[in-house]
């Protein structure tokens, strides 16, 4: 081990980076500068591993472990997924056998590698210094065009966003090559200086394809092993048993800890990202499983110590742990914090082992009671869809008026309660859609309905803005108008790279005048700017009075 260094660490990833320019000493997720460093050094290993891998692909002798290493590898990069730094360094070794296992590989094949082999394809080290160095030298501030260093950046955190969604489906089973196979092309391309700004675009706007496919691909992998979510009404108190809270967004996770906990006398909750699985019919058959505790993943520094029992971490969003809690916290998957204990992954086909955790929640009192109300959610597209006739007759009626999109994130920055006070603000004949952690500002504010339809309908977690995508698409077809043209409007917020990742998806889908806020991503320039605003119209929120009179005509 060797102690910190000062570093040119510069992390602009998410929508909380500081001043909204760049985190350079410690990021405001409390991620470290060497383990910025290190994320830097182990995506630039990615296109080391794509370097060789699109070569096999294309004499189908393309590496599935290797597609899976990138997919998880990239996964851990995300805010709020792993902040260990031995962790990181773990992965780059990784990466790189997994690369050097590729090249021989390909010499096997007889492929031609050529004698203008990349850095990405060729390096090595030796000493945690060397990586340290080197980490320093690839990041994406040695793009020094900031237009073409805005549009790869779009690309990249958009794809993390991919991995983060296929990293699920995957887990269950369901799989896609062409996924991978655009992955490994996009990360070589948009860092090659010869792509052309017009190529920079094409790739900014196939990964909003990819992003449908991915979402398709990991609701299809949802829907088929736990049932089609369905409107349910989910409990938010407690009951007086030892508990363990789950969250992220792993089902599978949540699956294995309720069939480990039958007959236990343990109950199981859902948080922040989790919320969701209360939706899906499969889950609905374990008694233990009792609803939601607390609220958004940023309240979990509160949450988590009211809830008296064990915490598991399946993805991101992880809070840095406060120590009055910390040893009750679990990880597992990509997610990582130095000194957390770590579930490990499951083995030959078996499952995890959560035996530890059940056995620690049993010597904890049960969880405080925070409140004792309900939430209605669980609006699949499927469901949606079943509801059309009810919801084409409100609005001919006009009791229904529009339909406002506010999905997406939430977050801890002030700014964010102007989210809490547009939903408040909406006329009763509005209805809003959402999915993702947003519906954390106002789902417990506004709880009436219009002839039994939610003011609130939320579809689940942020990869279910698919849902909500797709059943607009669907709505506009039967009624034989332009999507564009429906009463609906955008207000979306965003966070971190999977709300990246739905923009970009939302986009290639047709959907236009879309507004996003708390603010403009950091790493998007005035030029890329103005190619949003006029060939999309994309707009940033402004005030509630003032989008309230845009988004209502």
């Amino acid at each position: 081990m060797i102690k910190d260094k000062v570093s040119n660490m510069f992390c602009n990833q998410c929508q909380e980076t500081l001043r909204n320019k760049g985190c350079t000493e410690r990021g405001v997720c409390g991620k470290t500068n060497d383990v910025a460093d290190l994320q830097d050094l182990l995506i630039h290993m990615q296109r080391g591993i794509s370097y060789y891998q699109v070569r096999l692909r294309e004499v189908g002798k393309a590496d599935e472990d290797a597609d899976i290493k990138l997919m998880e590898y990239l996964f851990s990069t995300i805010t709020n997924t792993n902040f260990d730094k031995e962790k990181m360094l773990e992965f780059i070794r990784g990466s790189i056998a997994i690369r050097d296992r590729l090249k021989a590989l390909c010499i096997e094949s007889g492929i031609e590698l050529g004698s203008d082999t990349p850095d990405h394809a060729l390096w090595d080290f030796k000493e945690e210094r060397e990586a340290l160095d080197k980490a320093e030298k690839v990041g994406h501030l040695s793009i020094e065009d900031e237009d073409r260093r805005g549009l790869y950046l779009l690309v990249l955190y958009s794809i993390k966003g991919i991995t983060a969604y296929l990293h699920h489906a995957y887990a269950l089973g369901f799989k896609d090559e062409s996924i991978s196979d655009f992955m490994n092309r996009a990360l070589l391309a948009t860092w090659d200086p010869s792509t052309s700004m017009d190529d920079m675009l094409g790739w900014v706007m196939r990964t909003g394809e990819y992003g449908v496919i991915t979402m398709e691909l990991l609701d299809r992998a949802n829907t088929t092993t736990y049932g089609v979510p369905t409107p349910t009404k989910v409990k938010l108190g407690v009951r007086d048993r030892p508990g363990i809270l789950i969250s992220g967004h792993d089902l599978k996770d949540l699956h294995e800890l309720l069939e480990q906990t039958k007959g236990t006398g343990v109950d199981v909750y859902t948080h922040g990202e989790m919320l969701p699985a209360n939706y899906y019919p499969f889950f609905k058959k374990y008694d233990n499983f009792i609803g939601n505790y607390g609220s958004s993943w940023w309240k979990q520094i509160l949450d988590f110590d009211t809830f008296n029992g064990p915490v598991i971490l399946t993805s991101n969003c992880l809070v840095p742990p406060l120590d009055k809690y910390k040893e009750r916290v679990y990880t597992t998957g990509v997610v990582g914090f130095e000194g957390v204990k770590y579930i490990p992954d499951r083995t030959n086909g078996g499952s995890k082992d959560f035996s530890a955790v059940i056995e620690h929640a049993l010597k904890c009192p049960p969880p405080r009671q925070l409140e004792d109300i309900e939430i209605v959610g669980g609006f699949n597209h499927a469901t949606l869809w079943g509801l059309k006739d009810t919801v084409l007759d409100a609005v001919r009626s006009g009791k229904i008026k529009k339909f406002i999109v506010m999905a997406g994130c939430d977050g801890r920055h002030k700014t964010r309660e102007y989210y809490t006070e547009f939903a408040k603000a909406l006329p009763k004949e509005a209805v809003i859609l959402t999915a993702g952690c947003a519906k954390y500002r106002y789902n417990k504010d506004v709880l009436d309905d219009i002839d039994g339809i939610p003011r609130v309908i939320d579809a689940g977690q942020c990869n279910d803005s698919y849902s909500l995508a797709l059943f607009a698409l669907k709505l506009a077809e039967h009624l034989k108008v332009n999507v564009n043209d429906l009463p609906l409007a955008f207000n979306i917020a965003w966070y971190e790279q999977k709300a990246e990742l739905i923009l970009l998806a939302l986009l290639h889908l047709g959907f236009k005048n879309m507004t996003i806020g708390p603010t403009l991503p950091a790493f998007v320039t005035p030029n890329i700017l103005k190619v949003l605003v006029d060939k999309f119209g994309l707009g940033l929120n402004s005030s509630v009075e003032e989008d309230m009179q845009r988004m209502l005509v």
